[in-house]
């Protein structure tokens, strides 16, 4: 694991990193056109399946969040949806859960 490397990354996204690291880009040609056009088909049909959410919460709690998200280098609404993602996929686990 290199030190850039965060530690909610998995293995296989790590494995991924790693792979795109040994690429030597000088050696890369630029996509064709027919290339570029399904690289925006498929970026807008991905953008396309998520879901937009609104949520009412306490202007002191979005404080403390927006705090937390500039800390990490992420947007608030970016921090929070990494919030949610780690936690519904276990990486991110409640105190008691820990000491329990």
């Amino acid at each position: 694991m290199n030190k850039y490397d965060p530690e909610y990354i998995d293995d296989e996204e790590r494995e991924m990193m790693g792979s795109l690291e040994s690429i030597d880009v000088t050696e890369l040609k630029p996509p064709t056109k027919a290339e570029q056009e399904e690289f925006k088909y498929v970026a807008k049909e991905f953008v396309k399946t998520n879901t937009k959410m609104n949520i009412r919460i306490d202007p002191f709690e979005l404080e403390k969040i927006k705090k937390q998200a500039e800390l990490a280098g992420l947007k608030y609404q970016t921090f929070i949806k990494s919030v949610l993602h780690k936690y519904i996929t276990g990486q991110l686990v409640e105190k008691d859960k820990i000491a329990g």
